[in-house]
């Protein structure tokens, strides 16, 4: 095991599974100190890879308790990856209002919070650094995704400007958007139901398909994993960092390059709209 990282304390929140747990694994083998959460701990009784706290983004109360937890054993913490995360689909005609709110409490309001609990701990020990998961959805409103692309393009701005309040304290904040992973997240995805005789019944059932069809296929999770090693010992972490397929990440640049219409074309093609 490499300890040549001063055994450096790590929070990642959402460590139970996919992408949060491979972050944890390979950081844990490199010599990190690593925490992961998870709202019910208790529910992976024999998760033995790395520490596994309490800890629900959407509860201000318990995001404190950790986080005290952590420096009344350790007196710092160096790395927050804001990684748990809620998927979301439907028609934004039919998608509850209540859900659009869960899911930005999930995606955008619990990472704020997390991060706003850690700062105090960061500034006292005069470096940090805080990396918030978003994901490349957020770079294009894409079809029946409306909420989730909303919700990560709200994290990746709030990132941009966070990260220039936070540089007088030697505090460093950098988003990574991942693409299309192999994990369970599609499981835990609310789906707004496909209703029969609704005017989008057709469309959002193939586009329904084809979403479930691209995380199937996702690549390792293992390869996020290392991209956020590199982040951490970057002495100067960048703004953004996209990790994903070539053709994923190339259709941001896409975006930036194309007219608007003629991009939105090439969304409606891929989604067979």
């Amino acid at each position: 095991m490499n300890t040549d990282q001063n055994s450096k304390i790590v929070l990642i929140t959402g460590g139970s599974s996919g992408i949060g747990k491979s972050i944890g694994i390979f950081l844990t083998n490199k010599g990190y100190v690593v925490y992961g959460t998870s709202r019910n701990p208790s529910r992976f009784s024999d998760f033995d890879v790395f520490t596994l706290l309490q800890l629900d983004v959407a509860d201000k109360n318990s995001i404190a308790s950790t986080v005290k937890t952590i420096e009344q054993k350790h007196g710092r913490l160096d790395v927050l990856i804001n990684n748990a995360g809620a998927g979301i689909t439907g028609p934004l005609e039919e998608i509850p209002e209540e859900e659009i709110l869960r899911n930005f409490t999930t995606n955008y309001f619990g990472p704020i919070n997390v991060t706003k609990a850690v700062l105090p701990l960061m500034r006292k020990q005069g470096s940090g650094l805080v990396i918030n998961i978003t994901s490349i959805a957020s770079y294009m409103g894409l079809p029946y995704r409306g909420v989730y692309s909303a919700s990560k393009a709200a994290l990746e701005m709030t990132t941009e400007a966070w990260r220039m309040e936070l540089k007088s304290f030697n505090i460093n904040m950098t988003n990574i958007a991942p693409g299309d992973f192999a994990t369970n997240i599609a499981a835990g995805r609310y789906h707004a139901p496909v209703i029969e005789g609704s005017p989008y019944e057709k469309s959002y059932g193939k586009s329904l398909q084809l979403m479930d069809e691209h995380v199937d296929e996702g690549m390792d999770p293992d390869k996020m994993a290392k991209a956020v090693y590199e982040v951490i010992r970057s002495a100067e972490p960048k703004v953004h960092y996209k990790v994903g397929a070539f053709m994923q990440k190339f259709s941001i640049t896409l975006k930036r390059i194309l007219p608007d219409k003629v991009y939105e074309k090439l969304l409606m093609n891929h989604y067979k709209l």
